[in-house]
């Protein structure tokens, strides 16, 4: 099946591109969420009618994101969380819900769907960098310290 985009998608394509996609994918996630459309001849036309508008919208995403990883590049959090004894071992985990808690408690706004743990949630103590993703182009990286409370 093939779709153009509308928004830039990542592992898939560019703003305005025409790419071939399995049906599910498209029907289920690509169109319902406005990040493309079905690519028949009225879609086509007029996709070409709101290119231009389309792509000052990416522009002005992508200059907000730039904005937002300046504001958080190199920031630091602090998360306490209960520890099982001398070992630094935590009862549950710190993951992505208490690591954006954190964030917008300092005043940095950040969604938990913007947030990377690709090892899964943290379970020691420690210090750790956490990856945050923006936009498709741009990531940063903030400094996680989980320390532990009695």
């Amino acid at each position: 099946m093939e779709v153009i985009l509308l928004t830039k998608v990542d592992n898939l394509g560019d703003l305005g591109d025409k790419v071939r996609v399995k049906p599910g994918y498209a029907r289920n996630f690509l169109v319902p969420s406005g990040k493309a459309k079905y690519a028949t001849a009225e879609n086509i036309a007029e996709f070409e009618a709101l290119r231009a508008e389309l792509e000052q919208k990416a522009a002005e995403q992508l200059k907000s994101a730039a904005v937002r990883k300046e504001e958080l590049d190199g920031f630091k959090i602090t998360v306490a969380a209960k520890t099982s004894g001398e070992d630094g071992k935590l009862f549950g985990s710190v993951g992505t819900a208490e690591i954006a808690h954190a964030l917008n408690e300092a005043g940095k706004a950040v969604e938990k769907r913007e947030i990377r743990l690709p090892s899964g949630a943290f379970k020691q103590t420690g210090e750790y960098q956490v990856d945050i993703h923006l936009h498709t182009d741009v990531n940063v990286t903030v400094n996680l310290e989980i320390t532990g409370e009695d």
